[in-house]
């Protein structure tokens, strides 16, 4: 809601009406178009990152939007760099914050973006790692060890299963989890999902030894009934959460990624080998058997919703050549 209207003379001499808004009133009524525009997941993020930007301020969010100063940005960043946020994460608060002042610029409400005058932090870049044919072959080994008789994991099979998928798919942990047997066309050999993280459609060939282990699964009840059924539903975070058995898994395996970031604020410790370096290994495969970047981007998802509904079967023909050049593990 607007705080007042303001009347002035133009100089024309007709009345011109200005609107102007507090802070806390520019960030609900910006939110409310960011809403009907973005994913509920972008939305959501945008949220929070506006209520912990708001809450920096304390009594200058009842200020006039006009009011907001470089320094209030800094202080911002401040408080999530002390909550131990990595230097990307802080930079694209910054960015989300940048976006609200940039609409309120556009539309005539302030002379200028106070966050245009912060430059962003530094990230410190940092080597991400793969596993090797090796790495895979033990990491499926030991998600189905038995010790005394018994399965050390729970759901090793569903877990053994996993990683294949990733490794050969490039998904991301949450997509493996929760992929159901309605995406996956055996006869066609295609696998086709939605990426949860970015909305994207994504359309991968199946590799021969991804669909060896898939026949291997016994047929689900119904088309749409998980995979990985012990896997699906659960988060990926925490205590409890797939990241941590996966750590396990690697563990059981002898495999160490090296330390990336000791144990920050939030009681995270960063590793250079996770389940994610699956989608690495799956993207470096193909470059090293000098696939072209153009169709790595399409089969890791990084292509557009338009590019992916402009997919023919000569069009998958190149696609499936791709997948092939990943090396079996035998």
């Amino acid at each position: 809601m607007p705080q007042r209207e303001l009347g002035s003379r133009s100089g024309g001499g007709c009345l011109a009406r200005t609107r102007t808004f507090t802070v806390e009133q520019w960030v609900t009524h910006w939110l409310a178009g960011k809403r009907e525009s973005k994913s509920a997941r972008t939305a959501e993020r945008y949220d929070q990152i506006c209520k912990e930007f708001v809450e920096s301020l304390a009594g200058r969010a009842k200020l006039n939007i006009a009011a907001i100063t470089p320094k209030d940005i800094l202080d911002f960043r401040k408080t999530r760099t002390a909550k131990g946020l990595t230097a990307s994460t802080t930079n694209l608060d910054v960015k989300i914050i940048s976006g609200a002042f940039n609409a309120a610029k556009r539309q005539g409400y302030i002379p200028m973006n106070p966050c245009t005058a912060v430059e962003s932090l530094p990230i410190e870049r940092t080597e991400k790692g793969v596993f090797s044919r090796d790495h895979v072959k033990m990491l499926m080994k030991a998600a189905v060890q038995k010790e005394n008789g018994r399965a050390v994991f729970d759901a090793g099979n569903d877990w053994q299963g996993a990683i294949l998928f990733s490794y050969y798919t490039g998904a991301r942990l949450q997509d493996v989890a929760n992929v159901r047997g309605d995406s996956i066309d055996l006869p066609s050999k295609l696998i086709t999902y939605t990426a949860q993280k970015t909305k994207e459609r994504i359309l991968v060939p199946i590799h021969p030894d991804l669909q060896a282990h898939l026949l291997r699964l016994p047929a689900p009840d119904v088309g749409n009934a998980f995979v990985f059924p012990k896997l699906a539903g659960r988060n990926t975070g925490g205590r409890s959460g797939l990241s941590r058995t996966f750590a396990r898994i690697m563990a059981r395996a002898k495999i160490a990624g090296a330390l990336v970031r000791d144990r920050n604020k939030q009681g995270r410790t960063i590793r250079s080998l996770t389940f994610h370096s699956l989608r690495h290994s799956f993207n470096s495969e193909m470059a090293n058997a000098g696939v072209g970047e153009e169709l790595r981007m399409k089969l890791t998802g990084h292509a557009t919703r338009e590019q992916n509904k402009k997919y023919t079967h000569h069009d998958l023909a190149p696609l499936r050549e791709a997948i092939k050049q990943i090396p079996s593990l035998d």
